[in-house]
């Protein structure tokens, strides 16, 4: 799992593309799915964060001084001379805070794979689900699995923003008979 922080790009697309790699040495294609979730820093759910926060070995004094932090949050609205009614903020994490990133990656810590071959890789609220081939037959209940996850954390997995791309070892023969007639092509344009 990454953070957003310098350089974790590259991590995270390391960690994928060696999962991938790795799992292409015992199988004919790799699939991976990107999940977007719609607002997910500003929809979780503080009591949630909590309770998670509680399973951690962290200190009270941590665990007390988050709790504050997210305990009593209101928000109002003013434009103009007009103040909207002040609510409750009950969810939400700020992106931008140095708490806001951190606290996200607890909330998805529990997402995990359910069958044992498969990976997820999360940095900050993006998450890659890789499902080899020996396992692709069961990728909808991984789906399933995430999904149920999102309802129960909160979190709405927006499937017109998540994408699917499939990895294929080619063989040597393929790459020289591609690399060969783009050769082939670009003397016959030039």
């Amino acid at each position: 799992m990454f953070t957003k922080d310098a350089g974790s790009t590259t991590a995270a697309l390391v960690a994928i593309l060696h999962t991938v790699n790795n799992m292409l040495s015992s199988n004919p294609y790799v699939r991976v799915f990107a999940l977007d979730f719609s607002k997910a820093f500003d929809t979780v759910r503080h009591n949630t964060l909590m309770e998670k926060l509680s399973e951690l070995s962290i200190p009270d004094h941590i665990y007390n001084w988050i709790h504050n932090w997210l305990n009593n949050r209101t928000h109002s609205t003013k434009f103009a001379k007009e103040v909207s009614k002040v609510s409750a903020v009950t969810a939400s994490i700020i992106q931008g805070s140095g708490l806001g990133p951190a606290a996200y990656l607890v909330t998805a810590a529990d997402l995990r794979p359910i069958r044992a071959g498969n990976r997820i890789v999360k940095y900050a609220d993006d998450t890659y689900l890789i499902v080899p081939e020996a396992n692709s037959s069961i990728s909808n209940d991984e789906l399933s699995n995430i999904q149920t996850w999102a309802t129960r954390n909160n979190l709405n997995l927006n499937y017109t923003k998540s994408k699917e791309i499939t990895f294929v070892l080619a063989s040597l023969a393929d790459l020289l008979n591609n690399f060969l007639h783009h050769v082939r092509l670009r003397a016959w344009t030039n």
